[in-house]
């Protein structure tokens, strides 16, 4: 069963793509972000504050593109980008 991700492009104020994803993300759905973020044009911003869970299959999508892809997230997400070192290696807002 796939699990729920909706996948909203737009632009920040300053004019960087903005990629805004509400739901959860896994195995079942981590192609779509993959997809959705090499699709973007140039530096992007993922807006994860509407996500509610993160695993593994999601974590290895935004490793591999952390040098192009800065965050936006809630506190909810913080012990796994700290733990993983994601956030060591991007630029992630909002924690």
């Amino acid at each position: 069963m796939t699990t729920p991700l909706t996948l909203t492009p737009g632009r920040r104020p300053d004019g960087t793509v903005l990629l805004t994803a509400v739901g959860e993300i896994d195995l079942s759905n981590a192609d779509a972000l993959a997809e959705a973020l090499d699709r973007a044009p140039g530096p992007v911003v993922l807006d994860l504050t509407g996500v509610e869970y993160l695993d593994s299959a999601g974590l290895n999508v935004l490793f591999s593109r952390a040098g192009r892809v800065g965050l936006v997230a809630t506190p909810l997400l913080a012990p796994v980008l700290t733990v993983s070192g994601l956030a060591g290696l991007t630029t992630v807002e909002g924690l």
